[in-house]
């Protein structure tokens, strides 16, 4: 395929990089309109060497943050300029050199055929690979994956916290980009969004390459801020789809299965408690109630589960460019 005839934008968010920014913009197709790099306040000499290399290939457009924003927040200023030059198509690449440019075709392809809105890497499927990468980070990007699954709805993907994307620039126009988060919640704050959207978000196999770097993303961030920020973006996504935009079986058992568990959980251990200080057996009623009312629940809730699995996006929402 002919990419050249696309507006094709790359946005690399840059903190920190000065080891690696010069070989990845030299890695970048020739075929990419424009690049984009935001230097996200960057205390070492990332900034500086963006510059020189601008000179030398016009594709290059730097743009700095005064103050650091964080990951979703140089993102975010990378999409209104990509925008703003009306490109077609949006690439996220990292300017550590984790994500390898030659496996851009794989993520454009099937937005430009109309076959995905969203496309991302996906790099459990490469065994090879996946040895690589360092066993802490194994172990909890495929905790945190599920987490998120769960959470954004998307529950047809595998490797959702990926930040090796791309996207069509009529799917990005419609998402609210100043409710995206800044923070390294970014990827699962986009996919919330696109969740809403009903876009189609598609894997693919890349690779990472890992080099013995260390991951900025600090083990108190993962272990204190996502599962709140998970929890609320579960919280809305259900309300949202649910309650607001629709309302069928799957809201019915929400609003029936959700009581029972609590009534059954509630009542079954206040009882439990009262009974063991009296020092005396709970009467079988006593008993039964609450248990039947747990069992009862958690089958309704398996039932609204499996709607909800079957609720993923599976249609695109854009046209084919080609």
């Amino acid at each position: 395929m002919n990419f050249s005839k696309f507006k094709i934008a790359v946005v690399i968010p840059a903190y920190r990089v000065e080891r690696d920014i010069q070989s990845v913009l030299q890695g970048i197709p020739a075929y990419v309109t424009t690049v984009i790099v935001v230097d996200d306040a960057s205390p070492d000499a990332s900034a500086d060497l963006v510059a020189a290399a601008a000179k030398r290939d016009r594709r290059i457009i730097l743009v700095r943050h005064e103050q650091n924003q964080g990951v979703g927040g140089a993102m975010v200023t990378g999409f209104s300029k990509a925008m703003e030059l009306g490109v077609e198509i949006v690439i996220k690449l990292d300017g550590d050199g984790q994500m390898d440019p030659a496996h851009i075709p794989a993520l454009i392809t099937p937005l430009i055929e109309g076959d995905a809105d969203y496309v991302k890497g996906n790099r459990f499927r490469d065994f090879q690979s996946l040895k690589k990468m360092p066993l802490i980070r194994r172990i909890g990007n495929l905790g945190l994956s599920f987490l998120t699954k769960a959470a954004t709805g998307y529950w047809n993907i595998f490797d959702p916290t990926n930040g090796y994307f791309a996207i069509r620039a009529d799917v990005l126009k419609q998402i609210p980009l100043g409710k995206i988060d800044k923070t390294y919640f970014f990827e699962t704050s986009m996919l919330s969004h696109l969740y809403l959207l009903d876009a189609y978000v598609m894997d693919v196999t890349i690779p990472a390459r890992y080099s013995g770097e260390t991951s900025s993303l600090s083990i108190r961030r993962v272990l204190f801020e996502f599962p709140f920020k998970l929890t609320r973006t579960l919280v809305k996504r259900i309300i949202l789809k649910y309650f607001i935009l629709d309302f069928s079986m799957m809201s019915i058992y929400l609003l029936t299965g959700i009581p029972l568990l609590l009534f059954g959980l509630i009542f079954g251990i206040t009882k439990w408690i009262q009974y063991a200080q009296l020092g005396i057996p709970a009467p079988t009623g006593t008993v039964i109630l609450p248990t039947l009312s747990v069992i009862l629940a958690i089958q309704i809730l398996l039932s609204a589960i499996e709607i909800d699995l079957n609720a993923a996006p599976r249609k695109v929402i854009s046209k084919a460019l080609a």
